[in-house]
């Protein structure tokens, strides 16, 4: 069995390295957040063994079908990526990203997830750790609440690091540790609302990881978290797998939107597969994804 993501010492998400990377934003803009995100993935990759090896381990697995060998240039590109949309993430809560920098692959995607949004009946969304979905939230105005899933660890960095820069946003925040009864009546109730959710579909809880369906990407065999997929079916809502890739300093939104069927999982993860192709250096699991 294969070290899992919350067995891992916490690499970059503490609220302390948060609010350095604030304070370097706020003094050098983003030119300086960017030079300080790469000195950090050049440390991260000369002193990090571990880190380095799921990389290679990732690049191992996809191979056959990219082309991109497991070297050391692509596996420093892929801590280097995941360094930049860390930054990224740090422009976003300042209120400074534009959305101009935000593009959709397709047009028609695109009227109709907001057709669905405006509806005000709630939209329920599967994200990934593929690209940096948190970009999304700039398009969605105040008029909509947004719910998002966190582990309980995040939840806490999360919330300090606003509380410490005193910025409010209206982010409803439920541990996926804690998915029960009572969680899926309060979203329920959100969700009638007009709310939307985020929800990852490729990462596993640390008290239900016994809860999974087994799928297959790129040959090799994972493991997705069945509750995420199961809240999905329970909330009678239009469902969109979704990722923001970073392409050419703008991001770019990929989504499908999909009806409930016993095949979900599998097209979440053909849906997987299809994004880390057109990005493969963004692909942010730093641990034994592939079992």
């Amino acid at each position: 069995m294969g070290m899992k993501w919350y067995e891992l010492k916490e690499q970059s998400a503490g609220h302390k390295r948060l609010l350095f990377t604030w304070l370097i934003y706020k003094l050098f803009d983003k030119y300086g957040l960017y030079f300080v995100a790469y000195v950090v993935a050049f440390f991260t990759f000369i002193f990090n063994k571990n880190i380095r090896g799921f990389s290679k381990n990732y690049f191992t697995a996809i191979e056959k079908y990219s082309g991109l060998e497991p070297s050391l240039y692509n596996i420093f590109k892929h801590i280097n990526s995941y360094a930049i949309s860390l930054a990224d993430k740090i422009i976003l809560f300042s209120g400074n990203f534009k959305t101009a920098n935000i593009i959709f692959e397709n047009d028609n995607d695109k009227d109709m997830m907001f057709r669905d949004i405006n509806k005000k009946h709630g939209v329920f969304f599967i994200c990934s750790h593929i690209g940096n979905i948190e970009i999304l939230q700039s398009l969605i105005n105040d008029d909509f609440g947004v719910n998002m899933f966190l582990s309980k660890v995040q939840s806490q960095i999360f919330n300090s690091f606003l509380e410490k820069i005193r910025i409010d946003i209206p982010v409803k925040i439920f541990n996926v540790e804690d998915i029960g009864i009572e969680t899926g009546i309060k979203l329920k109730e959100n969700l009638d609302n007009g709310d939307i959710v985020f929800i990852a579909g490729d990462r596993l809880s640390q008290n239900n990881n016994e809860k999974t369906i087994e799928t297959n990407m790129f040959e090799h065999k994972i493991s997705l978290p069945k509750g995420a997929f199961k809240l999905a079916q329970l909330m009678e809502v239009p469902i969109y797998f979704i990722c923001a890739i970073k392409k050419q300093g703008k991001y770019k939104i990929y989504i499908q939107k999909e009806e409930f069927s016993e095949n979900i999982a599998q097209n979440y993860t053909k849906f997987l597969e299809k994004i880390t192709l057109v990005a493969p250096y963004q692909f942010y699991h730093f641990y034994d994804f592939f079992d």
